[in-house]
């Protein structure tokens, strides 16, 4: 599952070998990786190269906290099935726990398996709006399950 995670995020972030502002102004780096104040990439100049080890190095950290977050806030994860574990962790991994923590129909809807109310949320959120072109996919993704 991991692997096909991180190439939906390449395809939904990118993956940039340099630290690069995000649309936000914040530095980033590699898979959509927020750079942290105690990470070097935090300190480093915008376009200064940073290597394939340490961009898989950080996905891989990244992808740990996603799925503790993906665990957290819906505690049978594990027993969803693989394409709603797949479409919980890209939204996990864009809009963080906070964020996610906060479509509560939506996490209650996926808890009773009821994939039809899951994307009804979905599209009912300022997200869809803010991300139409990767919302609208993984939206789609969900009704398929219907």
């Amino acid at each position: 599952m991991i692997e096909q995670l991180r190439e939906e995020l390449i395809a939904d972030e990118g993956c940039i070998y340099a630290v690069y502002l995000d649309h936000l102004g914040l530095r980033t780096a590699g898979i959509g990786h927020l750079c942290r104040p105690n990470e070097p990439e935090h300190s480093m100049e915008v376009g200064a190269p940073v290597s394939e080890d340490r961009v898989l190095e950080l996905f891989d950290r990244d992808m740990a906290w996603t799925l503790k977050d993906c665990h957290r806030l819906l505690p049978e994860f594990s027993d969803l099935p693989e394409e709603v574990r797949l479409i919980v962790a890209n939204m996990m991994f864009n809009l963080g726990a906070n964020r996610l923590g906060g479509f509560k129909r939506f996490l209650e809807a996926v808890g009773k398996k009821d994939w039809a109310s899951a994307a009804d949320e979905m599209v009912d959120s300022k997200w869809h709006r803010q991300v139409p072109e990767r919302s609208g996919r993984l939206i789609q993704r969900m009704r398929a399950l219907t």
